[in-house]
């Protein structure tokens, strides 16, 4: 239905959310700032910071950390610089590519005046702008914010609830016309946009399907990609604390 996909779309907005949609374990519960010098973990287990040379500080000490500790929080920065960015960017490209594929359905059966065209281009702006929230970026790299989470979630789906009632107006209003200017009685005309209604559920159930099965796999992946990384700060952590 269209509600439903529209909500896919609208879950995009919360990558970390999406991965929660799909029974991940893990929810994120500290900060990251990630910038060239070096990577910031801000949250319950203190602020560690790490360098691209594997040099630790943890509580604003030096931590004199073995060879080998040094090389794990090599490898724990290294995931945050890979994992953070590709999570902001691949959620930016489903909305991309949802929206093209909506454009496409609603040029086809309603036309490419329709005002539904400039609504989706709009959500796709604002959710966005929610993505931007979690995962920050900023001229020296990004910020991921763990307690915009929720909020993003509630404010993607008040977004599309807003969006969802001005896109099923716009479709009332335009078909009608469409099939008032198209002459014949109003019965008929009437008939005629009700079917173009149901055809243009029918194209979003059916492209629903189709985008099914890759929103399941992002989401695995961010989960995983989220599980690794708190793995890695958990032991790194565990270790330096038995130094």
């Amino acid at each position: 239905m269209l509600r439903r996909t529209l909500i896919a779309f609208s879950l995009l907005a919360c990558a970390t959310s999406q991965a929660a949609d799909y029974n991940c374990s893990v929810t994120p519960k500290d900060d990251i700032l990630m910038t060239p010098d070096n990577v910031q973990v801000i949250g319950r287990s203190g602020d560690l910071k790490i360098t691209p040379s594997g040099e630790i500080t943890f509580n604003g000490k030096n931590i004199a950390a073995t060879e080998a500790q040094k090389q794990q929080a090599i490898r724990y920065q290294t995931a945050i610089r890979n994992d953070l960015p590709w999570i902001k960017q691949e959620s930016e490209k489903k909305l991309a590519d949802s929206r093209v594929t909506m454009d496409k359905m609603v040029v086809k059966v309603i036309g490419s005046d329709s005002n539904i065209r400039n609504r989706l281009t709009k959500l796709e702006k604002e959710l966005n702008g929610q993505i931007n929230q979690i995962i920050e970026t900023r001229p020296n790299g990004y910020v991921f914010h763990h307690e915009a989470m929720k909020t993003v979630e509630v404010k993607g789906r008040q977004l599309i609830n807003e969006s969802l009632g001005g896109i099923l107006q716009d479709s009332i209003n335009e078909m009608g016309r469409k099939q008032l200017l198209s002459g014949g009685d109003a019965s008929k005309a009437l008939q005629g946009m009700l079917g173009n209604l149901g055809g243009l559920q029918q194209e979003l159930e059916s492209e629903w399907k189709n985008q099914e099965k890759s929103f399941q796999q992002f989401g695995q992946q961010v989960c995983s990609k989220v599980t690794s990384i708190e793995q890695q700060r958990v032991s790194l952590l565990n270790s330096i604390k038995n130094n």
